[in-house]
């Protein structure tokens, strides 16, 4: 039955005024990173920018080196996200399809974890990490990024491995195909967007993380993307432009992942989506 147009019209003004809220804060951190500091504190504000600078940027990456904090991002996030779907993906199998004991025991603790807060545990991981010298390294969040989100990882995966047919894992094992054989050369293959939507989760995660990077990695050339960003302030002045020119920087990969794997983010978040 076709609503009435009124209320499709209504459905439409909903939704706009829901993405200009949404979308009019990116907006405002874009053009004010293109403006000098002079309009930024303009009052009334500007919506276009009426003189356009590159200073901020050149700031960013100049005075406060800004592309060391991206490397640093970059290298934390995929490599805590290459290990998180290594594991995650053999531990999804093996509770979708293997005949593991206590499955449902195993699933209560793994949501347990992925809604605990990091927060709690900062302290005796600082003492860890100092203990074990690790502090202002690769691996003091690496570490820790991977364990707190490899249970959601293993908990989409499992439900998108519950969607494959166990018809599948039954012929291969008719056909002498190993246990690993299956999941590497059938199962893995049949669940790459439930793969790429929790690639895309954890990394994520990863980038924008922001206490357990200021904790652990304290020097500023092990500094991520969100700690040099939060500590860019001056001593008397707070450099909003430079500010902005970071932080809009910082959304582009995100922005690229989420628009080049819509499609899949989508179909690993809907086909995955079954009660087990």
């Amino acid at each position: 039955m076709t609503k009435p147009l009124s209320k499709r019209i209504l459905g439409y003004v909903v939704l706009i005024a829901f993405l200009i809220a949404i979308l009019l804060p990116f907006y405002w951190m874009f053009v004010s990173s293109f403006e000098p500091n002079t309009d930024i504190s303009s009052y009334p504000p500007a919506y276009f920018p009426k003189h356009w600078t590159f200073q901020h940027y050149a700031e960013a990456f100049g005075q406060f080196h800004f592309g060391r904090y991206i490397l640093n991002s970059v290298i934390v996030a995929v490599v805590s996200t290459f290990i998180v779907l290594a594991f995650s993906s053999m531990a999804g199998f093996a509770i979708a399809r293997l005949p593991v004991s206590g499955k449902r025991p195993m699933l209560i603790f793994l949501l347990i974890i992925s809604v605990f807060p990091p927060l709690v545990v900062i302290t005796p991981l600082y003492m860890l990490l100092r203990d074990v010298g690790w502090l202002d390294s690769y691996q003091a969040l690496i570490i820790p990024y991977t364990a707190f989100n490899l249970p959601f990882a293993i908990w989409i995966l499992r439900n998108y491995f519950l969607q494959v047919p166990g018809a599948l894992f039954e012929a291969a094992k008719i056909d002498g195909s190993s246990v690993f054989t299956a999941f590497w050369r059938i199962f893995l293959p049949l669940t790459t967007p439930g793969l790429f939507t929790a690639a895309v989760f954890t990394f994520v995660a990863c980038w924008t993380e922001f206490f357990m990077a200021l904790v652990f990695n304290p020097s500023n050339t092990m500094r991520t993307i969100p700690v040099g960003i939060a500590l860019f302030s001056g001593q008397y002045t707070v450099p909003y432009g430079t500010i902005f020119a970071g932080s809009v920087v910082s959304i582009v990969p995100i922005v690229v992942l989420v628009i080049i794997f819509r499609k899949w983010i989508v179909s690993g978040l809907t086909q995955g989506a079954v009660k087990g």
